[in-house]
């Protein structure tokens, strides 16, 4: 600059030419008085914008077709690469699911035995063995009982018990016990079928305007 400050690169050639300023070439000093600019009126100003938007809007158009392609190229190789690592992980769940479905129907079926053998016993009690005025009380004190766990269940897991909210629940208690056994990493599955899912969406969004011979709206690198 005319000050003796040496002038960034990155300076504009624009912004360089609206003071004076000072070009050394082979250690020789040359000073350099641009020409005065007249500002620009609003009018013109207005021109030039529109201008630079005319622009940028044919470059868009020019290039929009190859952005797309190599757009859709990265999502379609990034869905390939995705799928081959769950694939191993989605055969593994699905063998711990059933695992945990059938131990969780057996423990169904557990207690509808249980509940059935006790039925039984109370009934032969009452009417083989003893009398009513005997089994009454401990009728109660097995309904009071009752009541006593669920009331534990609800401390414990602040859920009501609910027949099929405490299956899911002892689900999920089998699921998560085989994994760790199997060594399933269940957040890294979550993780997979997130991407899975963001890659989808992209390339659904990505090919829609393709489809509709719309405007291709900005898309956003989730990646």
């Amino acid at each position: 600059s005319a000050d003796g400050n040496k002038v960034s690169d990155a300076t504009l050639m624009e912004v360089l030419l609206m003071n004076d300023f000072k070009l050394v070439i082979n250690n020789t000093a040359y000073s350099v008085s641009p020409p005065v600019k007249d500002k620009l009126s609003s009018e013109h100003a207005t021109e030039v914008e529109d201008i630079k938007s005319l622009v940028h809007r044919l470059f868009v158009a020019l290039h929009l077709e190859d952005h797309q392609i190599r757009k859709e190229r990265e999502l379609l190789q990034k869905l390939d690469r995705l799928k081959e690592e769950l694939l191993p992980l989605e055969q593994m769940k699905a063998r711990i699911m059933y695992s945990a479905d059938a131990k969780t129907s057996r423990l169904l079926w557990v207690g509808l035995a249980l509940m059935s053998t006790q039925g039984g016993a109370l009934a032969w009690l009452t009417w083989w063995v003893y009398s009513w005025d005997i089994m009454e009380p401990v009728t109660y004190f097995i309904t009071y009982g009752s009541a006593m766990a669920f009331y534990a269940y609800f401390v414990l897991t602040k859920q009501d018990y609910i027949y099929p909210d405490a299956k899911d629940r002892q689900f999920l208690h089998y699921f998560y016990r085989k994994s760790k056994k199997q060594h399933f990493n269940v957040e890294r599955y979550n993780k997979l079928k997130e991407d899975l899912a963001e890659a989808e969406e992209s390339l659904r969004r990505l090919r829609q305007p393709l489809h509709l011979r719309l405007p291709i709206q900005e898309i956003s690198d989730k990646d």
